[in-house]
């Protein structure tokens, strides 16, 4: 736990928040923070008052939202962090500014933001800083949800689709300006390989950034998207038969001190260094209980246990495997100095997230963990002769149970998260197993 002695000498300071409105013409903050089950939750707050909150934190009733909390607990205070506010370039009267959750003087230890804090800083205490950057995929629906925006999206192999890309440009660019100017230098979006998919990058950043930055973007797509009449949805698998949403991750550690990619080795094998197998080591050796964060809804083992989709592929891994530059494994080197973890689905916290790449990580170098055996085949058609290799859990409750069996990491990522996350996602499945569908009437009501 962190008390409040850090917050407390900002007291006689001036609000940065109170500077950064003046600067900026911002008339209204609104304080937020992701809950455990990845929905974000804010307050609005106008500029005048927005000191006091700096100081003393907005408060909210934890039990209202996705946290382990009761009714009784006192109030949670969102503490805004002033130097990841962001103007909303779509109404630049408004500010957004991610928070960090406080209750009886001290962090709340299940908020997935804190649990990220926690392992930056222990990485920082190694001397390294953990960067990723994430690929969030993700559907264009009508506003229902129950069909794709673009009905002529209909080819069997949509992927890359020019024509289709123009038809909705002048929302991919609005949004492509918006991330021009805050600063966070985008450099691609295009049409993915579902019907209606599609994915825009940015460049890498430490993973606290990068996790404020992943939380920013789903926000902002979901707000400009219902500007044109489209539902944005990052849904793991919202259309059967198609290529599911991925959130790929490229992760790579670098050394405060210098300044250098520590993964990166000419000499070594896929030059990647040793630290670096180290720290895919460890991401290999906890990758099944991954899966309960990486892909944490009943939806995701939809698309990570998939079979062929309408394009010829799933694009998802189902075994635990590494590869180099091959998209058909769990991970794969595509470059010097760092590798892409493709399990997580874009239902992720962005969050935890980052928090359990740096838990995993952190454990495979103080281990020396290796990562084993590199497969280079393709594992779509090839999959079949390794014999060796975990698979990934085949549903939530079966991937629940293995990170609750994972007590290294459970406790890397804090035991008090861990107990809430397995509480709520226990609840979770089990309000999904007592769900009657249509399915269940259809082949077994005359049996």
């Amino acid at each position: 736990m962190t008390d409040l002695s850090t917050f407390n000498h900002e007291k006689s300071k001036a609000s940065r928040l109170t500077n950064f409105a003046r600067e900026n013409g911002i008339k209204y903050f609104m304080v937020s923070f992701t809950d455990l089950m990845g929905a974000q939750r804010a307050k609005v707050v106008p500029a005048q008052a927005i000191a006091d909150m700096e100081r003393d934190g907005a408060g909210f009733a934890g039990f209202a939202t996705w946290l382990d909390l009761t009714p009784a607990h006192p109030d949670m205070l969102a503490v805004p962090d002033p130097s990841a506010a962001v103007q909303l370039p779509w109404k630049k009267e408004v500010a957004w500014v991610p928070a960090r959750c406080i209750m009886n003087d001290e962090d709340l230890s299940q908020a997935p933001r804190n649990v990220l804090s926690r392992l930056v800083a222990q990485a920082a205490d190694l001397g390294l800083d953990v960067k990723t950057g994430v690929e969030p995929e993700f559907f264009l629906l009508t506003p229902e949800g129950q069909a794709l925006f673009d009905g002529k999206d209909c080819s069997v192999k949509p992927c890359y689709d020019q024509q289709v890309v123009l038809r909705c440009f002048d929302m991919m660019a609005e949004l492509t300006d918006y991330m021009l100017e805050m600063g966070w230098e985008p450099y691609q979006c295009d049409h993915e390989d579902a019907n209606g998919q599609y994915e825009m990058n940015w460049k890498f950043d430490s993973a606290m950034k990068t996790a404020d930055k992943h939380s920013f973007f789903k926000f902002m797509l979901r707000a400009i998207s219902e500007k044109y009449g489209m539902r944005a949805t990052f849904m793991p698998k919202p259309i059967m038969g198609m290529t599911g949403n991925g959130c790929h991750a490229h992760i790579s550690v670098w050394d405060i001190a210098s300044g250098k990619n520590a993964f990166a080795d000419d000499s070594k094998e896929l030059r990647l260094s040793d630290s670096g197998r180290h720290f895919l080591g460890g991401i290999m050796k906890h990758a099944s209980a991954l899966a309960a964060i990486c892909n944490p809804t009943v939806n995701s083992y939809k698309r990570i246990n998939a079979p062929r989709t309408s394009s010829g592929a799933t694009w998802a891994p189902n075994s635990v495997t590494w590869t180099g530059n091959n998209r058909t494994h769990m991970v794969r080197v595509p470059g010097p100095g760092r590798f892409e973890l493709r399990l997580p689905d874009g239902a992720v916290n962005p969050y935890l997230l980052q928090a359990v790449i740096i838990a995993a990580g952190l454990s495979g170098l103080k281990s020396k963990a290796d990562p084993g055996k590199r497969w280079d085949i393709d594992m779509y058609a090839e999959g079949h002769i390794v014999k060796d290799a975990p698979k990934l859990p085949l549903n939530l409750l079966d991937a629940i149970r293995v990170f609750d069996a994972d007590s290294e990491l459970k406790e890397a990522m804090g035991t008090e998260f861990s107990n809430a996350y397995i509480k709520l996602k226990t609840k979770e499945w089990d309000t999904y197993s007592a769900h009657l569908s249509q399915w269940e009437r259809d082949n077994t009501l005359d049996i």
